[in-house]
């Protein structure tokens, strides 16, 4: 397989008869699903399906994140050829994944969105499909959260953030994307004493009882060192990793909303991403992706590379419980 498929293959978005398998396809032609993998709303036998968001109406700054899913889709054709790196088992041939395009939602009717994308999600978890989303600002991870957590229980949440998003916001009505971890911890989503926020860098005195890995300790310590202390955070038990883009330092990842300087570099995100192999991943998001401020394309590759380390993390905690088949 390789070369001389490339030839042939087109479209694999619609044309692809076995969801399982990699794809040869032309980077530069073609429909752009997430890695090549088949367009489709039928989640039987699915183990995950990705999901685009496309809303970015609870911005604080820049908004543009309502095309992120489309810019990812497009970049993660860059790594559609090759098994992912580092990575001990290959998911694209081992699961069934899928793309299942975008959420459908009334954008004049922007007080019922939460409701929408948490009934959507969750008729995705009752058929058995794990849940990979790709937004959209991080407004999106609240409802998200509630799906997960209706079918998983509290949720160990694992954040990698500028910013803890958890201000003070006790209006139900309100959607911002820098509240919805507040409220995600005063409705019991979230199991604070095994939860860990990952690269902040912007005040906040109160934690919620969450623990902060901030930016400068990242650095001093190292990756390894940082994922050991997540590892000995997290324990056991079903884990929803959301990564805000933001993470990344602007030098890496510009194209985002609220950037804040000192961040992560793609090396030290790769490394930890990879290094938490082993945990009970049950679903997650890549979010704040912003193609209007993403002059060379850059933010859109990191959501990409990001989106399938999740991937990995997700089918190799699905493997280790057996459910391959």
């Amino acid at each position: 397989m390789g070369l001389e498929e490339a030839r042939d293959q087109v479209d694999m978005a619609f044309t692809r008869s076995d969801p399982r398998g990699m794809s040869f396809e032309n980077t530069f032609g073609g429909a752009t699903s997430f890695l090549r993998r088949r367009y489709s709303k039928d989640l039987a036998g699915v183990d995950l399906a990705i999901l685009g968001v496309p809303f970015d109406m609870a911005v604080t700054n820049r908004p543009g994140t309502r095309l992120g899913p489309r810019a990812i889709r497009e970049a993660s054709a860059l790594q559609a050829f090759d098994p992912p790196y580092g990575w001990d088992f290959n998911p694209l041939q081992e699961f069934t994944i899928i793309d299942s395009g975008d959420l459908a939602f009334d954008y004049g009717r922007i007080a019922e969105f939460p409701e929408v994308l948490e009934r959507h999600v969750s008729g995705m978890l009752a058929q058995g499909a794990g849940v990979l989303s790709l937004g959209g600002d991080h407004s999106i991870s609240l409802p998200l959260l509630r799906a997960h957590a209706a079918r998983h229980g509290p949720l160990a949440l694992l954040q990698f953030d500028a910013h803890t998003d958890t201000w003070e916001d006790d209006d139900p009505g309100r959607i911002d994307h820098g509240t919805m971890f507040y409220k995600a911890v005063r409705e019991g989503l979230i199991d604070t004493a095994r939860s860990v926020q990952v690269g902040i860098r912007t005040t906040n005195p109160d934690t919620r009882g969450l623990t902060v890995l901030d930016a400068p300790w990242v650095h001093e310590h190292g990756p390894r060192a940082t994922v050991a202390r997540i590892r000995e955070v997290l324990g056991r038990g079903p884990v929803y990793l959301s990564f805000d883009i933001d993470a990344l330092d602007p030098a890496f990842a510009p194209g985002t909303g609220t950037p804040v300087w000192g961040g992560l570099s793609s090396a030290q995100a790769a490394a930890m991403l990879r290094g938490l192999k082993g945990i009970e991943m049950v679903g997650g998001d890549v979010v704040e992706v912003s193609p209007p401020f993403d002059a060379t394309g850059a933010t859109a590759i990191a959501g990409a590379h990001v989106a399938v380390e999740l991937m990995c993390l997700y089918c190799d905690a699905r493997r280790a419980k057996g459910d391959d088949a």
